[in-house]
């Protein structure tokens, strides 16, 4: 069930960004007098699912979700239709208008996919607001278990305070200003200590299996009991909180790890908080270490037993216009913050780069409506962003050619533009193949 609902926000988010992009170019084209001959939702190769002609335009949806267009008369694009340009420029052609429509029509989707975002996080605002973990509410700092992590000396319990030149006020922080960051701040046993991160950390991260960095300690809520488990039809409930193993009193999860290596195959004796109530069950650890007992806890469960303070920021109609703008500006500087360390090959952060089975990872496998709408609002971003790049055949690449004709007064000739248009092909071909590539390297090798 949790892949249908990936699969299912996936192609509603991706759908929506599509169609609205693709809008972008179609209605200004529309309205300087530019014949549209296709608007397709996902790339129609060889045939369509769906098409309809209404007017002069068909419209219609490709089998291929890689993407979408509109196909505009008279202009140089992916469908590399050379004999139509061969004839008399007509009055209703892209390559007839002033150069001015021209560039309108090519920073629509663009000007959409940005807009779009922007209204997104002004609506999260004002719906709901923002929330927040206090991070100086943390009590005993974070889980620190990937390696790359602790051979650089953090260890489990250092409380973050400052990433590159953020301070870390909430725990979102932390994660948010990461990429870039050149050195991490942290508090230990109170005194304070700073640890210079490696240049290509990001690569070494990218390389390792574990997608974790610091995390938040928890302690363990009683969730779904697996089938499988030794655990089946014990005197279990959701919501019991685990307090002591053995007479060892337990807090946090990470503290039961060592307990449970040492009782492989064996029953433990386990304290439990129950309705304010403690209560004593035996439970079975299985070869492996485990219970075989899911977690159920959540963000307001940590909250009620006292382990963090969420904080809540509402706004008013007025105010989400400024709380949607700082979190659009702030997530485009994010991206290109990232987009500078995939350029440097210092960082090995390509190694990051991932393609459309990454981006489906990105959606949770439970429905939320704010997460799935701040994962869309990103997704804009990254669309116009990448949209802008000036590599031929995307709309960055027909802009840095107009602007070239504004300035010079000279428009390239027609055979230049099919040249480019071939080369910038390619190069999106092997940047799609390079992205995917990544996807399938990492679910086979890690």
């Amino acid at each position: 069930m949790g892949i249908i609902i990936q699969i299912s926000q996936f192609l509603l988010g991706l759908s929506l960004l599509i169609i609205l992009h693709e809008l972008g170019h179609f209605i200004p084209a529309k309205l300087f007098g530019t014949r549209v001959e296709k608007f397709y939702l996902f790339f129609d190769v060889k045939f369509s699912l769906f098409k309809k002609k209404i007017g002069e335009t068909v419209y219609g949806i490709g089998w291929l979700p890689l993407g979408g267009y509109v196909k505009i008369s008279g202009m140089i694009d992916e469908s590399m239709d050379t004999e139509a340009m061969k004839e008399e420029p007509k009055p209703w052609e892209f390559r007839s208008k002033p150069a001015w429509q021209r560039l309108i029509i090519m920073l629509g989707g663009v000007i959409v996919n940005f807009v779009l975002a922007y209204v997104i996080y002004f609506f999260l605002s004002f719906i709901y607001g923002d929330k927040n973990i206090d991070a100086t509410s943390i009590q005993d700092g974070y889980l620190v278990e990937n390696p790359l992590l602790t051979d650089l000396g953090f260890k489990t319990g250092d409380n973050i305070t400052k990433v590159g030149d953020h301070d870390v006020k909430y725990v979102s922080d932390i994660k948010g200003n990461f990429i870039g960051a050149k050195t991490i701040t942290f508090t230990r046993n109170g005194v304070e200590q700073t640890i210079t991160m490696p240049v290509d950390f990001l690569g070494q991260f990218s390389d390792s299996k574990r997608r974790d960095l610091f995390e938040m300690r928890r302690p363990f809520v009683i969730g779904a009991i697996q089938d499988s488990s030794l655990n089946k039809g014990a005197n279990l409930k959701d919501g019991d909180l685990i307090k002591a193993v053995n007479g060892k009193a337990l807090k946090y999860f990470d503290e039961l790890t060592p307990i449970l290596n040492e009782s492989k195959g064996k029953e433990v004796s386990v304290t439990l908080l129950r309705d304010q109530e403690l209560i004593t069950e035996t439970l079975k650890v299985d070869n492996n270490a485990k219970f075989g007992i899911s977690s159920g806890l959540t963000h307001q469960m940590m909250q009620d037993l006292g382990y963090f303070t969420m904080t809540t920021k509402e706004y008013s109609f007025g105010e989400s216009f400024g709380g949607g703008y700082n979190k659009f500006t702030g997530q485009v500087g994010k991206y290109f913050g990232q987009l500078k360390e995939i350029g440097n090959p210092e960082t090995g952060a390509y190694k990051g780069v991932g393609g459309f089975y990454a981006i489906l990872n990105v959606f949770p496998d439970t429905w939320s409506w704010p997460v799935f709408w701040s994962i869309t609002a990103f997704l804009s971003i990254m669309l116009g962003v990448l949209n802008l790049l000036p590599i031929p055949a995307l709309d960055g690449g027909h802009v840095m050619f107009l602007l070239y004709e504004m300035v010079s007064g000279r428009k390239p000739s027609d055979k230049f533009m099919e040249y480019a248009q071939t080369v910038g092909f390619f190069i999106l071909i092997g940047l799609v193949l390079f992205a995917n590539g990544n996807d399938i390297f990492k679910a086979i090798f890690k």
